[in-house]
Formats: structure tokens, sequence, C-alpha cells
């Protein structure tokens, strides 16, 4: 403990060091738990209640508790999330990191589990009715001061601690999803780029997820108005201090740039990027090649399109700090081109039906203010006395516009087959399901905490349920079981098994069904007894 005084008044305050991933490197935080009077320590509320608490688990005596009066609570979707944390490691991983604290966090997380998109305020009642790892009532101001509880240090000991027991070889998925926001107080709440047009502020959230694994690694809170683009740089510092050290990353076009290639190259990463086709150098070898491209011999059945590789230079260079040396090498990349003739048709049609209604306007005379850029752009505009206004298209625009659609191009400095290049990166919408799961499931559409202690530690929480629900969708699909049951529908099929305990007998759960059981072993689990 240590103390400040703040004026002419004596606190008590305990430092927590720990890593700061904006900044890179390490600091810390204080926690004030009261102040001395008359050379007398007062604890302040927070820091009683949690003496209270653990003064209260130290008289606990290990083993089951007895049990004094009759109990009957559902049990089947909670032992199914007891095991999967077994088998996962994210128990032992939290009850390392939050020795005090990692009942609370798995019961939460149990609860947006299993409760989809209900408030915590309404947690009480589930924890009434349910055999959980807390096994108590959690109130709103208690579920605040957890979160609050939840410190940097521990977050990132569980992020090692959890890519250690997946990460081998396996790509990694990198991806951002925007998180809207109600709080006014919250430094990374910025209005920016919103996919889904939401008019309040919000921060992003960046997420690394394994592609084999299909379960999330790491985490990170960003600013709401920070592009794609240069998020990377960060990424590859924490991915550092992570001690993750084979880095295999799959990213969308949105990330590219010069700057992101060159410094996954110095640092020895491999990479699967998408990029834009009209970039210059893949504009170049797509234009020679265009006449030849689509023929048969280049055409895959499997995904329905037509394919070319090439093996190019990349122009690396790199900038001795130093001594401010620039380094100019050539490096290889292989870059994959793709023709998808449906996406084509596609453009063709929705680019057409456009056409359609410019030249409607114009004709009518129904100008759209917003739209002279394109009418000038696709169209020539003759009017005469004799016969009116003439509209003739600018076929050299029109076919211009087209010129690129329906391809894509994928870059790579690891993967030299093509297909198998877009069979990784086509793979990498698991991360696009995890953050639906994220939204949807976990109540992270609209985050109203009011302090950033509380965010942090609400997503940290977020981030352990979202664990659990990748493993349960990952065992769905290997078992086709989507084919008869929602994600929702299967653990409400589990948790309807019920556990009874009377005062001097021992506990017994109600009958399991057949159909239980094989939704259990579909999960790896075996059914309780």
């Amino acid at each position: 403990m240590r103390t400040q005084i703040i004026n002419g008044v004596e606190y008590v305050y305990e430092d927590y060091p720990y890593w700061d991933s904006d900044k890179q490197r390490g600091s810390h935080k204080r926690v004030y738990i009261g102040k001395n009077v008359n050379g007398i320590f007062i604890p302040n509320k927070r820091y009683k209640l949690q003496l209270e608490l653990e003064a209260a688990k130290a008289d606990i005596k290990p083993g089951p508790a007895p049990v004094t009066d009759c109990q009957r609570n559902f049990f089947g979707a909670t032992y199914l999330l007891d095991q999967i944390g077994h088998m996962t490691g994210v128990t032992e991983d939290l009850k390392s990191c939050f020795p005090e604290d990692y009942e609370e966090i798995l019961s939460l997380a149990y609860f947006l589990i299993l409760e989809g998109d209900s408030a915590l305020y309404r947690f009480h009642r589930w924890a009434y009715s349910h055999e959980h790892p807390y096994g108590h009532d959690i109130p709103s101001q208690r579920s605040s001061e957890l979160f609050g509880r939840i410190h940097e240090e521990g977050k990132m000991s569980f992020f090692k601690k959890q890519a250690k027991r997946r990460l081998e070889k396996e790509y990694l998925a990198y991806d951002t999803t925007s998180i809207s926001s109600h709080s006014q107080s919250l430094k990374q709440v910025k209005y920016g780029k919103n996919k889904e047009h939401d008019p309040l502020p919000q921060i992003n959230l960046a997420l690394l997820y394994g592609e084999t694994s299909r379960l999330p690694v790491y985490y990170r809170k960003l600013p709401g108005n920070i592009v794609d683009v240069k998020t990377i740089g960060n990424l590859l510092k924490d991915i550092d201090f992570l001690e993750i050290k084979k880095v295999n990353l799959v990213m969308d076009r949105g990330f590219y740039s010069e700057k992101n290639i060159n410094e996954l190259y110095r640092l020895h990463h491999k990479f699967l990027l998408g990029a834009k086709v009209s970039l210059s150098f893949v504009q170049k070898k797509l234009d020679e090649i265009r006449d030849i491209f689509v023929s048969r011999k280049n055409f895959y059945s499997e995904f329905k399109l037509y394919v070319q590789s090439f093996m190019m230079d990349w122009d690396y260079t790199e900038l001795k700090p130093r001594n401010n040396e620039i380094i100019k090498e050539k490096r290889r990349i292989y870059v994959h081109y793709y023709f998808d003739p449906q996406h084509r048709a596609d453009d063709d049609v929705r680019f057409n039906a456009m056409l359609d209604m410019l030249e409607e306007e114009l004709v009518n005379g129904h100008y759209n203010q917003e739209h002279q850029r394109q009418y000038e752009k696709y169209f020539e505009q003759h009017k005469t006395p004799v016969r009116g206004l003439k509209i003739t298209p600018k076929q050299e625009a029109i076919d211009k516009a087209l010129k690129n659609s329906g391809y894509f191009v994928l870059l790579s400095n690891e993967i030299k087959d093509p297909i198998d290049a877009l069979r990784t990166y086509r793979s990498r919408d698991v991360i696009e399901k995890a953050f639906g799961n994220l939204k949807e499931r976990l109540n992270m559409r609209r985050e109203s905490v009011a302090s950033e202690e509380n965010l942090e530690g609400k997503l940290f929480i977020q981030f352990v349920a979202l664990i659990y629900l990748s493993y349960i969708k990952k065992a769905m699909d290997e078992n086709n079981l989507f084919k008869n049951y929602t994600m929702q529908e299967l653990l409400d099929n589990l948790d309807i098994i019920e556990k009874y305990q009377q005062p001097g007998r021992e506990s017994y759960i109600s009958e399991v069904t057949e159909k239980q059981k094989s939704l259990y072993k579909a999960m790896g689990v075996t059914p309780p007894a």
C-alpha cells in the first residue's frame, strides 16, 4: 500500500503495473482504497466490500458446500460450458490471471451466452434458477465493480496463455468492427465510418482469430475514427508482446498499404492479403493477360472461377533508425488473379439498372443534383430546337467502369497455389461470424457503460463468452447440426436438464435423453451421469 496527500488528506492506494499497448511501454494504475485519519486507516466502501468478500471466502471450507435446503436448478447447459472451459483451458487460465474474480467472470460469461441479448440487470433471475460457477447473485453495482477490477496485466496474461495453447501453425484472421456507444465520457468514442450507418459515435474493436481452431486469440480496442489500414503497426507490436513467434496473417484489402507490406516483410511474418485490382503493378500484369485469362485451362470447377498466378518482385524499402540508411531490396511475392463470371454478370445488371435510372431522369427532366457527376460521366446531352433533348451513352466511359468487374486479387509471401490461397482467404468468414456473435448474442451492439474501466472489463467478459460460442459454432458446423438447430435451440435443449439437491443426500440430475446425449457427444463432451 502507498499513500498520497491531496488537499491535506492522506489517501491510501494500491499500485498495479500493467502493459500499455497504445504507448508500447509499462505503466502503473492506482486504485484508491481509503484514507488515513489521525494515523488510523479507514477503508472506502469499495475496499470494505472487497475485504468482506475475502473474509467470506476464507471461511468457506474446501469441498462441496453442504446443502441446507432443497434446491432444484437448471444444469445441462452450464455443465456443457464447464466442460468446454476445461477443454480450452479458459477456466484454468482465468483462475491463474484473476484468482479472486474468475468465478464471477465465468458466471457473467455463461449468462451472456445462454440469455442472448438480455441486459445484465436480469442476471439475478437467471442465477436463481441455474447452476453456475459463482453460485450467487451478482447485483448491478457488484458487476460494475468487477469490471473495474479486470486489469490490463491480467488480460494480457490471459491472452498469452490462450495463445500458447492453440497457436502452432495456422493463419490468423484479422479484422475490425465498430461498436456504437451512448457514452459521452469515453475517450476513444469518436464519430467514424460506420458499416451499419449508425448515427451514434463509436469505438472500433480489432479481433484476431485462429482460422483452423476457429477460436478468438486476442482483441484490441481502438478509437472510433481510426481506419483499418492504420491498425497493423500496433497489432504487430501487440503480437510481439504476446510472444506469438510464428505469425501468419490473413486480411482483407482494407489493410493494404506499401508500409504495412514492408513491415510484415521486415518482421518475417507470413501474410495473405486482399488488394485492389487498380494497383499499378497488379493492373499492369492483368492488362497483359486479360485477353487469354478466360480460357478452359484456367477454369476451376470447384469455385466456378478462372484463375492465374504469378511470382513477382516486391520493391521492399526499410529505413534504419540508427543512421537513417534506406535499404532497398527485391522480395518475392505471389500475386493470385481470379475472375468470377457470375460476379461480373451481377455487376452488369446492377450497373445497367443505374444507367437506366440516370437516363430516365434526364429524358423526363427529373434532375437529381446528387447525380450530376454521373450524368456528365456516362451520357452526352444534345438539345436541338427540332428534335429536343438527345441522350447518347459514352460507351468508352461505361467500358472503363466495367473493365475490372469480376476480377479480384490476393497477395501472399508464402502461399504459392492460388486455390490454396483462395480457400484460406474464404475461411476468414469465421471472423465476420465472430463479430456477428459479439454484437447480436453478447449484447454488444450498444455499449452504455460510463467509464473506461467498466468498458474494458465488460469487453473482456464478452470476449471470454465469445471463446465458448466459437467452440460451439465449430462443433455444430463439423457435425452438421445447423440443419436441425440454431445455436440457441441447441443450448435450450440442454438447459432443461435439472439438478436436484436435498439436505443430507447426494445430488442427482433429471433424465438425460438420447438426443441430449448425442448433442453432448457432438460437442466433444461426456454426457453428465
